[in-house]
C-alpha cells in the first residue's frame, strides 16, 4: 500500500468517497507524472517585483517559471543560471557588466529573450522612472545606464561612479525579468527601448501601468498564455478556483527537460488543506509545523505554540519575523510605540515560536548571517521581555497638557495562519495588562498597503512578506531602513541609518560591515519603525515516494529545483 493511500486511511475526517478517490487515482497511474506541492504562499501577481508580488511569496510558485541570470540555491546563495545567459565584468572606472542571453533563450510564445527585457527590469526597479512601483530599488538604483540596441542578445550595464554595488551577482536574478514585448503590447508602444530611454512622461506612464498591474493572477480565472509567458522549464497551465496553481512543461524551454511534467502548487487557502488531509500532498513548505507532521503521518495535536522544533528545521534561518509599525496614525506616537515594544513579550514569543528559542534583535541581519552572533547580543537589552509597568507609565504620560487618550493598535497578518493567530493572542493578552488595547486585524486579503490604513502594525516574515523570505545576502532586507526605499513600509527616516545602508551596499567585508549594521540598528531601535522578534521557523518535508527534493531556505522556498524532483 503506497504512502498516499496510508495517509488517506489515517485521516479520520476524510469520508469513504474521498478515500476511494485517492486510492483509484494512485492506482490508475495517471498521476505518476505529477507532484503536489503545498505552500502557505498567497499568489495574486505574476510580477513578483511589485510590492504585493514581493510580499505574497509568489516566487515560491514561479521560481522555475521565471528564471533569471541567477537563482537562489538551497542555502540562499546566489548561483549563476547559465541556461539564461552569462554575466561578464568589464574593465573600467566604475562597475560595468555585460549581460548576454543564451542564443536559444526564448519566451514560451517563441519570442527571443533580449536586452529589451533587461532594460525594462532595470528601469522598473531603478527608482528613477516615475510611475513604477517596485518592492525595492536595492542595487538597481545604483545603475547609471543600460546600453541596449532593440532586439539584441547583449546589454552593457554601467553603474554610477563610486556606486559599485557589492551584491551585483544577485541582480536580474530569478523572477526579475518580464517579457518586454508583452509590456510594450499592453502599453501600446512600438519601440519599448526608445520609450524607456527617452522617458517621455505619457509613454513611460503607460509602460509603468502595464508593468505594475498587467500581470495579475486570480484563482478561477483563465490563464492567458500570451500574457503570462514563461522562460523556464515550466509554465502556468491553470489557476483553479480552489487555489491549485498547475504548472506544466514549457515546450519552448531549451534546457534540460523537467523530470516531472506537472507540478501542482497549492497556494494559501482551503484547497491545499483539503489536499493535505486527502493524502495528495507530497512536498510541503509552510510556517505551520503541523503540515509537515500530517504529511509524514506523525501524531498531530492542535497547534498551541509550545512545540519548538527549530533546531531541526531552521538551525540558521535567513529571515526574521518582526512587527512593522505604521508611520501614521496611532502608531506614529513615539510613546505609544515604546509602550507597545514594552508590552510585547519577545522572550516568551521566541521560546514558543522562534528559531532555537532565541530572541533576535536585528532587522538587517538574520541568524544565518556571519555577523549575527557578533551583533545580536549587543541589542538584546532593548525591550528583551514584557515590562508592563514601563508600558503603563509611557501610556500615562502627558501630551500637550493632557493625558494620552486610550489607544487601540490593530495588528494585521495574512489569514488563515494558526501560528500568527497564537502569536498575536499572546501579544494581545500581554499588552492588555499594560492598558494598551491590541486588536487582531487579520485578513486573507491583507497586503502591505494596509499598513497605516486598515492596520497599525503588520506581522511579517522578512521585511514585508507572509511566506518564505530572505537570502544568504542581507542587502535587500537592509533597505527596509533606507529612507526612500519601498521596502521601508513604516516610512522610517534617519540620515545615519540611510547612510550606513548606503555604505553597506558597497562592501562585502565583514569587518567593514559590522559598524555599519550597528549604526543602522541603533537608529532603528531609537525610533522603532519595527520590532524584530525571532528567526523565522518553517517546515520543509517531502514524502518517501519523491526524491531529489532539496529544502530551500531562501524566499524561493523548496520549489527552487522543482524541475529536478522525481518519483521513486
Amino acid at each position: 500500500m503506497n504512502r498516499r493511500r496510508r495517509a488517506a486511511l489515517r485521516t479520520a475526517a476524510v469520508g469513504l468517497a474521498a478515500v476511494l478517490a485517492a486510492t483509484l487515482t494512485s492506482c490508475g497511474g495517471e498521476d505518476r507524472d505529477q507532484i503536489d506541492y503545498l505552500t502557505n504562499a498567497r499568489v495574486g501577481d505574476y510580477n513578483v517585483n511589485t510590492v504585493d508580488g514581493y510580499a505574497s511569496g509568489a516566487i515560491m510558485a514561479l521560481a522555475r517559471v521565471l528564471p533569471g541570470f541567477t537563482y537562489l540555491g538551497p542555502d540562499g546563495q546566489v548561483v549563476a543560471d547559465r541556461d539564461i545567459g552569462t554575466v561578464v565584468p568589464e574593465a573600467g572606472s566604475s562597475l560595468t557588466l555585460t549581460y548576454t542571453f543564451d542564443e536559444k533563450a526564448v519566451w514560451s510564445d517563441g519570442a527571443p529573450m533580449v536586452c529589451d527585457d533587461l532594460l525594462l527590469a532595470a528601469t522598473a526597479m531603478g527608482g528613477k522612472a516615475a510611475g513604477f512601483t517596485p518592492a525595492t530599488t536595492a542595487g538597481y538604483r545604483d545603475i547609471a545606464r543600460v546600453d541596449c540596441r532593440p532586439g539584441e542578445k547583449s546589454a552593457v550595464v554601467t553603474f554610477t561612479r563610486g556606486r559599485d554595488y557589492a551584491e551585483w551577482r544577485a541582480l536580474f536574478g530569478v523572477g526579475t525579468l518580464l517579457p518586454a514585448h508583452v509590456v510594450a503590447r499592453k502599453a501600446g508602444v512600438d519601440d519599448i527601448v526608445a520609450a524607456l530611454t527617452d522617458r517621455r512622461r505619457e509613454t513611460l506612464g503607460r509602460i509603468a501601468e502595464a508593468w505594475n498591474t498587467g500581470f495579475t493572477l486570480q484563482p478561477g480565472k483563465p490563464v492567458d498564455e500570451k500574457l503570462l509567458l514563461s522562460a523556464g522549464p515550466y509554465r502556468v497551465g491553470e489557476y483553479a478556483a480552489d487555489g491549485a496553481l498547475r504548472l506544466v512543461v514549457n515546450d519552448k524551454w531549451w534546457g534540460e527537460r523537467a523530470a516531472i511534467s506537472r507540478i501542482t502548487v497549492w497556494t494559501r487557502g482551503r484547497g491545499g488543506e483539503k489536499a493535505l488531509n486527502d493524502g495528495s500532498i507530497e512536498v510541503v513548505e509552510s510556517g505551520d509545523l503541523t503540515a509537515g507532521d500530517r504529511l509524514k503521518g506523525r501524531t498531530v495535536k492542535k497547534l498551541d505554540g509550545t512545540e519548538n522544533r527549530a533546531g531541526a528545521d531552521d538551525p540558521r534561518p535567513l529571515s526574521v519575523t518582526q512587527l512593522v509599525l505604521a508611520g501614521s496614525g496611532v502608531a506614529a506616537d513615539r510613546p505609544v510605540r515604546q509602550a507597545f515594544a514594552s508590552c510585547v513579550p519577545r522572550d516568551a514569543l521566541a521560546r514558543r515560536f522562534g528559531a532555537n528559542g532565541v530572541v533576535w534583535s536585528m532587522r538587517t541581519v538574520a541568524p544565518a548571517n556571519a555577523l549575527g552572533g557578533a551583533l545580536n547580543g549587543q541589542f538584546a537589552r532593548r525591550y528583551p521581555r514584557a515590562d508592563v509597568s514601563r508600558a503603563r507609565a509611557l501610556l500615562g504620560s502627558k501630551r500637550e497638557g493632557a493625558r494620552r487618550p486610550a489607544r487601540n493598535l490593530r495588528l494585521g497578518y495574512v489569514a488563515p495562519d494558526p501560528v500568527a493567530e497564537a502569536l498575536v493572542k499572546q501579544i494581545v493578552d500581554s499588552c492588555q495588562a499594560a492598558g494598551l488595547t491590541v486588536t487582531d486585524a487579520s485578513s486573507a486579503e491583507l497586503t502591505p498597503a494596509a499598513l497605516g490604513t486598515d492596520v497599525d502594525v503588520l506581522l511579517t516574515r522578512g521585511a514585508t512578506g507572509s511566506a518564505a523570505a530572505g537570502s544568504a545576502s542581507t542587502f535587500p532586507d537592509a533597505y527596509q531602513l533606507f529612507g526612500d526605499d519601498p521596502l521601508n513600509l513604516s516610512g522610517f527616516r534617519d540620515p545615519k541609518a540611510s547612510g550606513a545602508i548606503n555604505d553597506l551596499s558597497l562592501t562585502s567585508s565583514d569587518s567593514a560591515r559590522l559598524p555599519l549594521v550597528r549604526d543602522a540598528e541603533t537608529a532603528a531601535w531609537e525610533t522603532l519603525p519595527s520590532i524584530p522578534l525571532f528567526g523565522t521557523v518553517r517546515v520543509r518535508e517531502h514524502s518517501d515516494g519523491v526524491e531529489q527534493v532539496v529544502p530551500g531556505m531562501a524566499r524561493t522556498g523548496t520549489g527552487w529545483n522543482m524541475d529536478r524532483w522525481v518519483r521513486r
